[in-house]
């Protein structure tokens, strides 16, 4: 494979898909929704706060030890005040659908090596789905 450099064909090409998905029709309410989200330094902050809550009752349980009302109940809390609020949940959205679209990219460049040709998409998706018929 040539050196890659900003005039490489793997550069303009990775720019013509971030295009596309920049023209995607749901992609500016997306980014509207990561950056309000992102803007507010009190809902991160939150967001954090039920985020190591969840941490800590992962690693004692992991850890097998006894899970304490009080801290669950406290998590709990944390979580439901944080989920009332629209733009939260809809950053948790947005970000569901980001992972979404690199775990997408990151299946076709994983069997574009294991193939040794450029995958369609029954070769990504044949199998991956136990209870539809989407493939």
């Amino acid at each position: 494979m040539e050196t890659i450099t900003k005039e490489s064909l793997i550069v303009q090409r990775t720019q013509e898909l971030c295009q596309a998905i920049i023209d995607q029709s749901d992609f500016p309410a997306l980014k509207q929704n990561l950056d309000a989200f992102m803007s507010d330094e009190a809902l991160k902050f939150q967001f954090q706060q039920v985020n190591q809550a969840g941490e800590m009752l992962h690693h004692k349980q992991s850890q097998g030890l006894e899970l304490n009302p009080e801290e669950i109940a406290l998590f709990e809390t944390l979580r439901e005040q944080l989920m009332a609020n629209p733009i939260a949940t809809r950053f948790l959205e947005a970000q569901e659908r980001v992972k979404e679209v690199h775990q997408i990219v990151g299946s076709f460049l994983e069997k574009t090596f294991e193939l040794g040709r450029r995958p369609e998409y029954a070769d990504v998706h044949s199998g991956s789905c136990g209870n539809c018929d989407c493939h």
